[in-house]
């Protein structure tokens, strides 16, 4: 077998005349795509058509997919959107972090006309939300918090102190029972670990 240099996720790697799709491969109109980031092999069997596959390196980078949970930390907000930094997909931590947005309309599944960036997540909270797309080259995961379990997990408050929710769009600063809104995540327990 001869592995090739590292390839990106999503390459065309050949045409699927020229070879059958091995594990970490996919077809579309004729053409094997890698599915994973990793070395490219090409083994041949018994005088039929070599197998491809892509064999992800134990250092390569586990990548957020759609439909993955992710915990990310928001960096900005404005009206239209919440920047993101992924840190998490599921409970694996990534090497670097990637970027996301989550736009004003997948914050909520409900009155999404309605809703206000500011009142659903700060700068520094700690959210789960799903990926819904892949985004563009800049590598920006578009992300969605429109299910009772994804939104903010962890908000500190004004006074530094962790937030407790109160309600589906509340938190409250225990120290000084002031309270902020929020997209507050219905958190199952097993998510609690802060």
């Amino acid at each position: 077998a001869t592995a090739l240099s590292t390839h990106p996720l999503g390459e065309r790697l050949c045409s699927a005349e020229e070879a059958t799709a091995g594990s970490g491969t996919y077809t579309r109109h004729g053409f094997i795509f890698s599915s994973l980031a990793g070395c490219v092999e090409k083994r041949s069997e018994d005088g039929g058509l070599p197998v491809v596959s892509v064999v992800r390196d134990a250092e390569s980078q586990l990548l957020p997919d759609v439909g993955a949970v992710v915990t990310c930390k928001v960096c900005s907000i404005n009206s239209r959107f919440a920047k993101v930094h992924i840190l998490y997909v599921g409970s694996t931590p990534l090497k670097s972090a990637f970027r996301g947005t989550i736009r004003r309309e997948d914050i909520r599944a409900t009155e999404k006309d309605k809703v206000e960036v500011y009142k659903s997540f700060r700068p520094g909270d700690i959210v789960l939300a799903k990926v819904i797309s892949l985004g563009d080259a800049q590598s920006n995961y578009l992300l969605s918090t429109a299910e009772n379990e994804l939104g903010v997990v962890v908000a500190r408050s004004e006074a530094g102190v962790q937030m407790v929710p109160i309600s589906w769009c509340e938190m409250q600063c225990p120290r000084t029972h002031t309270k902020d809104f929020r997209k507050v995540a219905r958190v199952q327990p097993q998510f609690l670990q802060t």
